[in-house]
């Protein structure tokens, strides 16, 4: 291979990866063993977890699904990327339309099939979350509530399917989940006042178009107070040990971006909140090991013998 045809394919698998936002579904596949690791299935082993074939099959169909629904967002957005996020634009357009539409179709195909190696139910589930991520790029995100409700739902969802796949019902989790679901929404907001120019010029009626930049910040805000409950609540079940001082960090976090969002009113700033949040929620994820250290120490020794 010649260095010119060497660079034009590295250049396309960067776009690839700007496109489906590798950044995120690495996040993703660590996020969901360290779940199934220490959340889901504490009593066995990290070798059991690991060689367990279901779960591999169930975290690859999650992988494929989410990069195509992120390939289709791409392709629905591409206009109020252009206004919003010029230079992202341009490294994603690198590669074809066609070529991210063939491929759409193809991990969607392959991720319906890994689905489907687990069981009927997992390749329905998979179905109907790439149904929604369509019906969401296509028609939901283009409305205030029905946009902001929904980008929520499809992010937490590819996690509920190691939920239902371990049957694991603990109201630990439940709360747990009550604290992720209000802090992407924050997100998805910060996320709506971040594009407002992109959905203005687009005639896209999202929350901060609809209700202006006042209302979604009161919203916002609100939501962030909302998260204190969660967290009140996950305080005092001793099961999620030295974890509670990632909630301490959040707490400040939190409190942080409601005081940073009410005086925002540039792109620059919004996106700066929206990386904050992200960033918390990584941590977080990478916090899970500390739910219970005993557990983890046990996990190690048994994976060493």
């Amino acid at each position: 291979m010649s260095s010119s045809k060497k660079k034009t394919f590295l250049k396309k698998i960067f776009s690839l990866l700007s496109v489906v936002r590798g950044y995120n579904i690495l996040v993703l596949v660590i996020a969901q063993y360290l779940a199934a690791v220490f959340i889901f299935s504490p009593e066995k082993s990290i070798r059991h977890v690991f060689f367990d074939v279901d779960l591999l099959y169930i975290v690859l169909a999650s992988v494929c699904v989410v990069s195509a629904g992120y390939i289709i967002n791409n392709f629905y957005d591409v206009q109020i990327d252009r206004i919003n996020r010029p230079l992202k634009t341009g490294i994603d357009n690198y590669v074809k339309q066609s070529t991210k539409l063939s491929l759409y179709f193809f991990l969607n195909l392959l991720g319906f099939t890994f689905g489907f190696f687990v069981s009927w139910k997992s390749a329905l589930f998979f179905s109907v979350y790439i149904f929604g991520i369509w019906f969401y790029s296509h028609k939901l995100k283009r409305y205030a509530f029905t946009g902001l409700i929904s980008a929520t739902i499809l992010t937490i969802l590819p996690f509920f399917a190691i939920f239902v796949y371990y049957k694991n019902f603990s109201k630990i989790i439940f709360v747990h989940a009550i604290f992720l679901f209000l802090v992407i929404m924050v997100r998805e907001l910060i996320k709506d006042l971040e594009s407002i120019k992109g959905a203005l010029a687009n005639n896209y009626k999202t929350f901060s178009v609809v209700y202006g930049e006042l209302k979604t910040k009161q919203l916002s805000i609100l939501l962030l107070v909302l998260t204190f409950l969660p967290i009140t609540v996950l305080f005092s079940y001793p099961a999620i040990s030295y974890m509670k001082y990632f909630f301490y960090i959040a707490l400040a976090t939190l409190f942080f971006v409601g005081a940073y969002l009410w005086k925002a009113t540039r792109q620059n700033e919004y996106r700066f909140l929206h990386n904050v949040l992200k960033l918390l929620l990584l941590v977080g994820v990478l916090c899970l090991v500390f739910i219970d250290t005993s557990l983890l120490i046990e996990k190690v020794i048994d994976r060493l013998h």
